[in-house]
C-alpha cells in the first residue's frame, strides 16, 4: 500500500486522531440508522447491486502516477441513486468488511476511513446534487453534469481530509502530503466521474424513478 492511497493503514494515525474519528464515525452511523426514509421494494435490488459494485471497485487498485495507485470510491454513485444516508451506510459496510476480512485499511483507522470516504463523500455529493437541482434546469444534461462534478469533488474532499489527518498525526507534513494526495486523486476523481455518469445515465434511461437525485428529470433523448 502506498502512503498516498485513500485507505489509511494501522499505525499512520496518532491515537487521539484515530479515537476522535472513530467517535465521529460511530455517531454518524447511529444518526444514519435512525433517520431517513425506508427503501421501497423496487430500490432494494438496486441497493444490493450498488453495494457489490462499490465493494468490487474499491478492491481493484490501478496505477495512477509516480508509483502510486488508487481506486474508485462509489459514494457519489450511491448518493445519486439512493440518497446520502444509504450511500454512507453502504460505504461503511464495505469499509468494515475490507478492514476486517481483507486487511484493506487499518482496523484502528477504520473510523477515519469511514469519515473520509463515507461521511464526506455522501455529504459532498449530496450538497452538490442539491445545489444543481436548485440552480440548474431539470434536464438530463444538467443532472449528469452535476453528477460528474459531485463525483470529482467527493473524491477530492476525501483526499484532503486524509491529508489533514496524516499531518495532524505527525506522519507527514501537510505541505508534502496534500499536494501529492490532491494530484493523484484529481485523476482518480476524473475516472470516477466518467464511470458514475455512465451508470447514472443508464439507470436514468431505463428507470428514472430509481434515481433519487432526479425527482423531476425524465429519461428523454435531448441534446
Amino acid at each position: 500500500m502506498t502512503l498516498f492511497a485513500m485507505h489509511i493503514p494501522d499505525g499512520f494515525l496518532s491515537n487521539p486522531v484515530a479515537a476522535v474519528l472513530g467517535g465521529v464515525a460511530i455517531v454518524a452511523v447511529a444518526v444514519a440508522l435512525r433517520s431517513g426514509r425506508e427503501l421501497d421494494e423496487e430500490s432494494i435490488p438496486l441497493l444490493g447491486v450498488l453495494a457489490a459494485f462499490v465493494f468490487a471497485v474499491q478492491m481493484l487498485n490501478f496505477p495512477v502516477a509516480g508509483g502510486t495507485s488508487g481506486h474508485l470510491l462509489g459514494a457519489a454513485l450511491v448518493t445519486a441513486l439512493l440518497g446520502p444516508r444509504i450511500a454512507f451506510l453502504v460505504l461503511t459496510v464495505v469499509l468494515v468488511v475490507q478492514a476486517l476480512l481483507f486487511a484493506d485499511g487499518g482496523v484502528t483507522a477504520l473510523g477515519a476511513n469511514i469519515v473520509n470516504m463515507g461521511v464526506s463523500g455522501a455529504i459532498v455529493a449530496a450538497g452538490v446534487l442539491a445545489a444543481g437541482r436548485r440552480l440548474l434546469p431539470a434536464t438530463r444534461r444538467a443532472l449528469l453534469g452535476t453528477v460528474a462534478v459531485a463525483s470529482w469533488l467527493a473524491v477530492m474532499a476525501g483526499s484532503a481530509l486524509t491529508s489533514a489527518e496524516l499531518a495532524v498525526s505527525g506522519t507527514i507534513p501537510l505541505g508534502t502530503v496534500l499536494p501529492a494526495m490532491l494530484g493523484v486523486h484529481a485523476l482518480i476523481g476524473a475516472g470516477e466521474a466518467v464511470i458514475t455518469v455512465a451508470a447514472v445515465g443508464a439507470v436514468l434511461s431505463a428507470r428514472p424513478d430509481l434515481v433519487a437525485a432526479a425527482p423531476r428529470v425524465h429519461a428523454v433523448a435531448e441534446a
